[in-house]
């Protein structure tokens, strides 16, 4: 018999009764009967119990066990008696009665209990991630992270692509997020960057004759942390394609993704989930903007903003009329079946607006076809009815109203909906829904800077190429730019590449930057496409999002193995840390400590 183990702590079954086996792993429960004791061993298959009277010789030592420490136990596979069957453990109609037991390490006590799923501060989980990783849920999220990981790359090679590695150690760029940097040793102030993304190296892949390219890659912003959005560093699902139009990435990418929420859409309730079949809906920019409020939205949500402005101009709805003049626009969220809700529900609703940092949010609420509240009073009967045939509003709902410029409008409306959906309960249930939002404007108005600037990302190909470039206004410029989009979170961005030298010298131009900014900054591409680059595009589905939306988890940090805090800290390893002073003389640098405030 193996020294450690005959079998695992799941493997265990009735027609094993009347063998001897012997198990390893950790004490997960005691429980003292009036001098028969019962422990749950566990490892990272399953849980056995174990069985021992007063007066056996392994009484003695498995009483004396804390919690988690680690032992091998062999003893007798007996049948549980009538009544004793547990079935809801694999291994539930047997048990071990232990002949002989061995402590491999003992576990002192515990800063959190490992059986049970009680919540623990957050700092406590972090500092001691080995234990929390040991808790049924994390554990089985993490073996949900790997198996996802795996088909991932099973249905990407059974697609054609080819996976390779790219470098870890880059050149900073100016573009896109703050960069890790990383001194050089050898080239006195100098530093390599961490990749934000393996963007130009896929590219360059493209330009070398490689066809369809992918990685399951990390990669490193120095970003602060969202629920959706690790500090630090995440992964994703890298892919690049040649000789491409944005059809043939979506024809390429959607049965990978569907496939593998299909897979998995099970997981966290035990129910097969309902996932999107591809073709995936597609959604312009500017639609999903005054549709939803956003560009990442959740179409599990019925419900549509719709543009009511002109409805208001000019109406004695003096607030909204005035604000209209100055270009303010308004949007109308409807809420099916609030009018039947009291008034506390609308007055909420304006409360939350409030509190939210927004000046209120308007509202008229109908009971058996007749309009209540301010606005509806002031706008006049015939408006009001038009608004109604508009929205197509039943005799008993409500509407919302959102007043301000058109982006600050379309974001409010936005959470509004979002709102109005959760609290009317009509948030489907049990679903993945998919589309893609494309059409992304090329370029956006930086208000701080005063300047166009590029809005998405600056290797993109803009629809109509050059000439577009050359002959219409810069704000009105659509590109091959397009993000997948999953129950409301953002799971890719993606882009038919800028291929071509002088495309993208003028693309540059037009965002502020010289040829000689172009050349300097983006050397390696630039030279790279001087010397034949195919058409290509691709996209970076991110892993962590995905494992987060199967496990049902609300924080990024459940479907993670060692994360960071909010404050970019690793509390287990400690770190950011100090470096010693030879360290710091090895890479020719001195730190600056920031001057405390007054």
């Amino acid at each position: 018999m193996h020294v450690y183990r005959s079998h695992t702590c799941a493997q265990l079954r009735l027609e094993d009764a009347g063998s001897t086996a012997r198990l390893s792993g950790w004490v997960h429960r005691k429980r003292d009967h009036g001098g028969v004791l019962f422990i749950d061993l566990r490892d990272h298959y399953g849980l056995t119990q174990i069985v021992s009277n007063t007066g056996d010789s392994a009484f003695a030592v498995l009483d004396a066990l804390r919690a988690e420490s680690v032992i091998t136990v062999t003893g007798d596979v007996v049948a549980r008696g009538e009544g004793m069957v547990n079935p809801n453990l694999p291994t539930g109609a047997i048990e071990v009665r232990a002949v002989d037991v061995t402590v491999q390490s003992s576990a002192t006590d515990l800063p959190l209990p490992v059986a049970g799923e009680q919540e623990y501060p957050e700092d406590i989980r972090l500092k001691y991630r080995f234990l929390d990783l040991r808790r049924e849920r994390l554990h089985r999220n993490i073996m949900l992270r790997s198996n996802v990981i795996a088909s991932l790359r099973r249905r990407m090679i059974d697609q054609g692509f080819t996976e390779f590695q790219t470098p870890i150690l880059t050149a900073s760029s100016p573009e896109g997020a703050r960069d890790f940097l990383v001194p050089s040793r050898v080239h006195p102030g100098k530093f390599y960057a961490l990749p934000q993304a393996p963007q130009m190296f896929k590219q360059l892949l493209m330009v070398a004759g490689f066809d369809r390219y992918f990685q399951i890659a990390p990669c490193f912003r120095d970003e602060d942390a969202r629920a959706d959005r690790s500090p630090g560093e995440f992964y994703q699902l890298d892919f690049e394609m040649s000789f491409v139009t944005q059809d043939d990435v979506f024809a390429a990418i959607e049965p990978v993704l569907a496939g593998v929420f299909d897979e998995f859409a099970g997981f966290a309730t035990g129910e097969p989930w309902a996932v999107t079949k591809p073709p995936f809906p597609r959604i312009a920019y500017a639609e999903s903007m005054l549709k939803y409020g956003n560009d990442k939205p959740d179409l599990r949500n019925p419900l549509v903003i719709q543009d009511v402005t002109e409805h208001f101009r000019d109406s004695g709805f003096g607030i909204f009329a005035k604000m209209i003049e100055t270009g303010a626009v308004v949007r109308a969220i409807p809420a099916p079946g609030a009018g039947l809700r009291p008034r506390s529900f609308f007055d909420g609703m304006n409360d939350w607006a409030r509190s939210e940092g927004w000046a209120g949010l308007g509202y008229t609420n109908f009971k058996g076809g007749e309009a209540g509240g301010p606005i509806a009073k002031n706008i006049g009967g015939e408006r009001m009815a038009a608004i109604v045939a508009q929205l197509g509003l039943g005799p008993d709902d409500g509407v919302f109203f959102a007043a301000d410029k058109p982006l600050k409008a379309a974001k409010l409306a936005g959470l509004a909906r979002t709102k109005v959906g959760e609290d009317l309960g009509l948030i489907e249930q049990g679903a993945f829904k998919f589309c893609w939002i494309v059409d992304f404007p090329m370029f956006e108005y930086d208000e701080d800077a005063k300047k166009v600037d590029f809005s998405h990302n600056p290797f993109s190909m803009p629809q109509g190429e050059l000439e577009a470039l050359e002959t219409k206004d810069p704000l009105d410029i659509l590109a091959y730019q397009y993000d997948i989009v999953c129950n409301g979170i953002e799971l890719s961005s993606g882009a038919i590449r800028n291929h071509r030298p002088e495309i993208m010298y003028k693309a540059f131009e037009i965002a502020g930057y010289s040829r000689e900014d172009v050349d300097r900054d983006f050397a390696g591409m630039i030279n790279a496409f001087k010397f034949g680059a195919p058409p290509h595009g691709g996209s970076a589905p991110g892993v962590d999002r995905i494992v987060m939306l199967l496990a049902n988890e609300p924080n990024i940090r459940e479907v993670v193995l060692f994360p960071m805090n909010q404050k970019a800290e690793d509390l287990m390893m400690n770190a950011p840390s100090a470096v010693t002073p030879k360290q710091l003389r090895e890479l020719h640098i001195r730190t600056v400590e920031p001057v405390a405030k007054a």
